[in-house]
């Protein structure tokens, strides 16, 4: 059930529009406390952001969405706002998610489109006005550390010997080097399907930006395809790295970086990724009872284990997601369904 409009909304909108409001509908949002509302008029439709309860967002938003519009890239434009009462109308890039128009038959341009323009915004060398953060060790290591608190010990409540937790801290520290050691640049920081917008053309509408930083650069090339909402056979996820590795040597992004190098990158990158994910997962469900959530978490761990397979090295860790993680979710999701 959604909640009222809050009255001082509709008040900032009455005073902002200067054409008649016709129409104001909530849509459904992402796992954030942001709320999003399709406005119409008699000629056009806009999409208005509430994000009164999570205005730490704002400021970012607004000069990472100037920064990208002038490289290029397909992101809303911004009619009006109030950074006060976090508040913002923009345009409205309709209703088609990637997520909803992938199929098997559009995949290989649509995917191909989104790396292009990832590729632009990876060309970002700064946002005026805003001093952005940096995706660096300490970051990452701090999201991992949520993923043993919400996932391991509340979501699965293991009681992990004195080994395993040294074989976890290894682990961790691990995947950040190997993020760390990367060449560092603009990521969107959640550059997936579900942020997508298929646009007139095949153009791509982008969302969601506004807690870019400057970090690895496979970041969100993992995140697009190894998507926690679908997934695709591992040849055609191959090709797309290959060729947005040849999109950045061709923008000379890279330099001395082997594709085979490039590869073990986005894969050690994804585990990360998807840690950090599933931590988000489990939190939704135990702190703020959406369950929706929990049918991702079992994609998102297989990545894991399938990644970590590969490498020697990360042998004790793959035992450990594929014996005690894996198994667990998945039983624990028929008992959530069950609830429904």
């Amino acid at each position: 059930m959604t909640s009222p409009i809050d009255p001082a909304l509709t008040a900032w909108l009455n005073q902002t529009c200067t054409f008649p409001i016709e129409g104001l509908r909530e849509i459904p949002g992402d796992a954030s406390f942001r709320r999003y509302f399709r406005l119409t008029s008699d000629k056009a439709s806009y999409m208005v952001m509430d994000a009164s309860q999570q205005r730490d967002c704002f400021e970012s938003f607004l000069a990472v969405d100037q920064a990208l519009f002038k490289l290029g890239v397909k992101v809303p434009e911004i009619m009006a706002h109030n950074q006060r009462q976090g508040y913002m109308l923009i345009s409205d890039f309709g209703d088609t998610l990637y997520l909803h128009a992938l199929n098997t038959k559009n995949a290989d341009i649509l995917y191909k489109r989104a790396l292009d323009s990832l590729a632009m915004m990876q060309a970002c060398n700064g946002v005026q006005s805003w001093n952005i953060p940096h995706f660096d060790h300490h970051f990452m290591l701090r999201e991992l550390t949520e993923f043993h608190t919400w996932v391991l010990e509340k979501y699965l409540k293991l009681n992990l010997t004195s080994t395993e937790l040294e074989m976890l801290r290894s682990t961790y520290h691990q995947l950040c080097a190997s993020a760390s050691a990367q060449t560092q640049v603009f990521i969107h920081r959640d550059y997936h399907s579900a942020n997508l917008m298929l646009l007139p053309d095949n153009e791509v509408g982008v969302l969601d930006f506004q807690d870019a930083c400057r970090g690895p650069v496979t970041y969100d090339l993992v995140s697009l395809l190894r998507d926690c909402y679908i997934d695709w056979p591992d040849a055609e996820v191959q090709a797309w790295v290959a060729y947005y590795y040849d999109l950045l040597c061709q923008d000379r992004m890279l330099q001395d970086v082997s594709l085979a190098q490039f590869k073990t990158w986005f894969d050690w990158m994804g585990m990360q990724r998807h840690l950090k994910a599933a931590f988000i997962f489990a939190r939704k469900y135990l702190r703020d009872h959406t369950q929706r959530y929990l049918q991702y978490l079992p994609r998102t761990l297989n990545y894991v284990i399938k990644a970590s397979a590969l490498y020697p090295e990360l042998r004790e860790f793959h035992l450990f997601m594929s014996s005690l993680v894996l198994p667990v979710p998945e039983e624990v999701l028929l008992l959530a369904g069950s609830d429904q």
